[in-house]
């Protein structure tokens, strides 16, 4: 096998290994967009509660990191 056919085998299993956290991210993003759209009472308060969703998952990290290493 030819080094490059070794570089395309071994990025097309790492792509594959980590499909599945997208749409784990994605059904939270979901969860995390209808919680906040419930609450929402106009255009810009959807568009904060988009992002909100959006970034969610990095807060969420940021107080497990905090809870264990403090």
């Amino acid at each position: 096998m030819a080094k490059s056919e070794e570089k395309q085998a071994k990025a097309s299993n790492n792509a594959s290994a980590h499909a599945s956290s997208g749409g784990a991210y994605f059904l939270g993003f979901v969860g995390a967009f209808t919680y906040y759209i419930v609450s929402t009472d106009g255009l810009w308060m959807l568009a904060i509660g988009f992002l909100k969703a959006l970034v969610w998952p990095a807060i969420l990290v940021y107080k497990l990191f905090e809870l264990l290493y403090a």
